[in-house]
């Protein structure tokens, strides 16, 4: 079984593309014999793993507004109250764990944002760092992604999840992923040429016991994704501009990435979503492969 998150369906995209892209998402799943979606949400006081359609459609068509972000901090309140709350990848690390399943596919991971740390030395400027890095730390399972979001501080991310405990395994090139891009420019610490030798690291990773999870990044597919160069220029104005305009928390992530496309004329956004549905695709490989470890 493959972990899908649900915020993108109710805070990434815009419908119908969040439906068809969650669909999308789940069909690459089906496609390794035997594999199954388990896409998660929260609805009315229940964890739900594993979505039907009717209910995709319904978390897909929810008025704006409506749909609560449930995060390892905010998963209590939105558990207490009636309505939906979409699961942001620690809220699905932690109910794909409950449920005994050990693979999640995601589009980007979230991680220290730009500013969170200083320059002189690391120490904390604003404490603007994810969950998602916390959950990774503690809950043993691969988590299938195409790097951190680009909009990041990748390196400081990067660092901290070495300090958690963390192995990020680049899938078939030297580099770390670059989200929108092929590559971060960021040397990978450890490299996995195909799906089998990822799943022997992951296999031995879990098996060792230590508690954490494993990171498998995978490149956006090159037919979709931006040139380096043009990828990092966006991502810089697009920064420039949030600061500028005075955007700040929650806000930021969403209106950088509505700025990035803006500025790539749309290029960003298939290498979004096609991203998001390779990465399903992969991790039902990888899940197959680590039954077979």
């Amino acid at each position: 079984m493959v972990a899908l998150e649900s915020t993108l369906i109710s805070h990434g995209l815009p419908y119908p593309q969040n439906l068809e892209v969650a669909s999308a998402s789940e069909a690459a799943v089906r496609e390794t014999t035997g594999a199954v979606p388990a896409t998660v949400a929260v609805r009315d006081g229940r964890v739900l793993v594993g979505l039907d359609r009717a209910a995709l459609e319904a978390l897909a068509t929810a008025p704006k507004g409506s749909v609560r972000k449930a995060a390892r901090p905010s998963l209590a309140v939105a558990l207490a109250e009636e309505g939906w709350a979409a699961t942001t990848v620690s809220a699905t690390m932690i109910a794909a764990a409950v449920a005994g399943i050990t693979v999640f596919a995601t589009g980007g991971i979230g991680g220290v944002h730009r500013g969170a740390l200083d320059a002189s030395g690391g120490a904390p400027a604003s404490l603007d760092i994810s969950s998602d890095l916390e959950e990774l730390g503690r809950t043993p399972m691969a988590v299938v992604c195409a790097g951190p979001k680009a909009i990041l501080d990748v390196p400081a991310t990067l660092e901290y999840l070495e300090t958690r405990g963390v192995p990020v395994i680049s899938l078939g090139q030297d580099e770390v992923a670059g989200f929108f891009a092929r590559s971060s420019g960021i040397k990978a610490a450890a490299v996995a040429d195909g799906i089998d030798a990822a799943a022997r690291i992951v296999a031995t990773h879990l098996g060792m016991g230590l508690g954490s999870g494993a990171l498998v990044c995978v490149p956006v597919p090159a037919e979709v994704a931006l040139p380096d160069d043009v990828a990092q220029d966006a991502i810089a104005r697009a920064i420039a501009d949030a600061e500028a305009e005075g955007i700040v928390g929650p806000a930021v992530t969403p209106w950088l990435l509505a700025r990035i496309a803006e500025l790539t004329d749309g290029r960003s956004v298939p290498a979004n979503t096609a991203l998001i549905v390779n990465n399903a695709r992969v991790a039902a490989q990888l899940a197959a492969a680590l039954l077979e470890s």
